[in-house]
Formats: C-alpha cells, sequence, structure tokens
C-alpha cells in the first residue's frame, strides 16, 4: 500500500528521536539507524494488517542487551499499539505495555501520539491521571504559550443545526492544526483535553460550563483557552465567533468575528490570523503558507472528517475510517483526511 508523504512524515518524527543504539552483542554496538528502521518496518508491516510480524520485529528487538530506556520505550509503544490492533481479547494485554511504559519512563514517550487508537490514548491518560502526571515537564519550553482548543458550539437553528452536524468538531481540529503553525505555541492535545472534559462532565452531572473548562485547561497546563461557536440561520448567512480566555484570571483576552456566507471553512482560517494577530503571535511565511494549504475548502468534505472524528472518538474505528475515506474522496488535496484514513485502516474489522 502507498503511504503519503504526509503520513510518511509522521513515521519519521519517530525516526527522528534521540534513540541510543542497540547492543548486537557483546561489547558491540549496533548502528545507530538499526533499532529506527526496524521499528519503522514493525509499523509498515502494522499499517498493511500484518500484525504478527509487526509483533515478531518488536519481540525480536525488546530481546536487545543493554537496551536504552528510551529504546524500550519506543518499542514497547508499537507493541502496544499492534496488539490492540489484534482485538478485544488483547486489550489486557495492549494496556499492560502501556503499564511497562510508565515504569521505565512516564515521560519518556517518543513516538507520535495521533497514531495511537484514541482508546490507548484514553487508557494512557488515566494511567497519566493516577500518577498525578498528565503534563510532563519536558513538554514546554520557556516563553513557549500553551494553548487548549475546545470543541466549537453549534447555535445554528432548525434545519441548519442538523445539517451541520458535527461540523464544530471539525473546525476545532482545524483550528487546533493551523494554531500550531505559529512559533512558541505548545497546542494541549484535544483528546487529553476531551478525556478530562468527560470525567468532568460525569462528575458534574453533564453540565460542562466555561468555568469548568477553564478548570480542566489549568490542570492540564493552559494558559489560554479558546472558545468558538458557529451560527446559521439562513442559507445566505453565518457567523463564526471566537474569543481567547485567560486560564489564570478567567479573562477574555481577545475575541474576534467573521460573518458571511456560510463557508465556516474560509472563516476559520480568517479567524485563526486575526485571532493571532491580537494575540501577537509570530507567522512565518512558510507557517503562512501551511495554513493556507491546510485541510480543505470543501464543506461537505469538512462535514465528513468531522463525522470521522466523533466516531474516532467513540472507539467505533470502521465508521471513522469510512467517513474519514469519504472526505477524502471528496476532496483529494485533504492531506489530513487522508493521513487518519491509513491510520484507522488496520483497525477496520
Amino acid at each position: 500500500m502507498k503511504r503519503s508523504t504526509l503520513f510518511l512524515a509522521t513515521i519519521a518524527l519517530l525516526l527522528l528521536s534521540p534513540f541510543r543504539s542497540l547492543t548486537s552483542g557483546p561489547g558491540t554496538m549496533a548502528p545507530e539507524s538499526t533499532l529506527t528502521e526496524r521499528l519503522a518496518e514493525a509499523v509498515n508491516v502494522y499499517l498493511d494488517g500484518e500484525f504478527d510480524s509487526g509483533l515478531a520485529i518488536t519481540d525480536e528487538l525488546l530481546s536487545g542487551k543493554n537496551l536504552a530506556a528510551g529504546d524500550s520505550v519506543a518499542i514497547l509503544e508499537v507493541k502496544s499499539i499492534i496488539t490492540y490492533a489484534k482485538g478485544q481479547k488483547y486489550k489486557r494485554e495492549a494496556y499492560g505495555y502501556l503499564q511497562d511504559i510508565s515504569k521505565i519512563g512516564h515521560c519518556m514517550m517518543s513516538f507520535p501520539r495521533e497514531m495511537w487508537p484514541s482508546e490507548l490514548r484514553d487508557k494512557w491518560y488515566e494511567i497519566s491521571k493516577s500518577k498525578n502526571q498528565l503534563v510532563c515537564a519536558n513538554e514546554t519550553g520557556p516563553g513557549t504559550k500553551t494553548i487548549a482548543i475546545m470543541e466549537f458550539d453549534n447555535f445554528s437553528t432548525g434545519k441548519y443545526k442538523e445539517a451541520l452536524g458535527d461540523l464544530s468538531k471539525g473546525l476545532a481540529d482545524f483550528f487546533e492544526y493551523d494554531f500550531s503553525k505559529f512559533s512558541g505555541v505548545k497546542i494541549v492535545e484535544r483528546d487529553k483535553l476531551d478525556y478530562l472534559l468527560r470525567e468532568a462532565k460525569l462528575a458534574e452531572e453533564g453540565k460542562i460550563d466555561p468555568a469548568t473548562a477553564v478548570r480542566v485547561g489549568k490542570m492540564l497546563g493552559a494558559q489560554m483557552m479558546v472558545f468558538g461557536s458557529i451560527t446559521q440561520l439562513d442559507g445566505k448567512n453565518a457567523r463564526m465567533v471566537v474569543r481567547v480566555v485567560n486560564v489564570e484570571t478567567s479573562e477574555i483576552m481577545t475575541t474576534a468575528d467573521k460573518e458571511g456566507k456560510p463557508d465556516f471553512v474560509e472563516m476559520e482560517k480568517e479567524l485563526v490570523k486575526d485571532v493571532a494577530g491580537k494575540l501577537n503571535l509570530a507567522l512565518s511565511k512558510e507557517a503562512g503558507t501551511a495554513i493556507e494549504e491546510s485541510a480543505t475548502s470543501d464543506m461537505d468534505a469538512a462535514r465528513l472528517y468531522s463525522l470521522g472524528l466523533k466516531y474516532m472518538d467513540e472507539y467505533q474505528y470502521e465508521k471513522a475510517y469510512d467517513y474519514f475515506r469519504k472526505a477524502y474522496e471528496k476532496d483529494n488535496s485533504f492531506a489530513e483526511a487522508k493521513r487518519k484514513m491509513e491510520i484507522y485502516k488496520p483497525l477496520v474489522s
């Protein structure tokens, strides 16, 4: 199966991690590329549905002598993902590898977290919360602005509310991606935020208000939180509003809104630049181009992608894959839809 360039770049994040070399024999160090190349091979056969072949590679690597802690963590991450994909009866084993990782070094994760199935990520957050390590000290640097982005509200009425469906979920995802392109910005992982919000929702009997969201954002080390909403009342007019809240004081730092024809994908890009300008965030020429070329300009593709996110969050991987595939078929330039389609394909029953 041919992988997209963007998807292979995601795997490359693993290859760029600061691994130390494996010991291939007493006193003999293997080339540093050995581990990363073999792990990439394990990931590729997993993506092709060859789970046992992938696990054989991880077992071989784990049997190596004098493994550095970071090496062990990386191997166990891949092993957990592949084991989870084998089905329901393997979940406990997959979770066990996460526990092993936490014991070796809870904040030593190196594999791109978005490659993890959503249920596996939630299990990791559960472990992290139990250890009071939802946020690691190495996640932010000096002067970094940490921002959490809430799922947008849909205030549309009647048939427009139904027609837009879960688009607000996709718009928050687009906003997160675009904002991550600004230098000096760290985005709180959406699924980590969602995990804590679900817990808060259960504890507070279904009531999630901005104050609760801000409290959760603070738990995750966010300095600012972005709240957004979309509204469509008729076939020609729509509005999108974004406000940024200071997590420490709960005060609104800035707001931005856009009115016009109901093209929320285009509105999102304009509001990203508007809000970033008001927050004095630096945008390079390359980052500006990335924002312009990100996501999709097709509203139907955006709606399909949003449904994929919905089912992804609900662990309904077959449906998630199907909607990501439909989004990509609707717009063949929609790289993120293709990437998520490839990530979730191995989990389709």
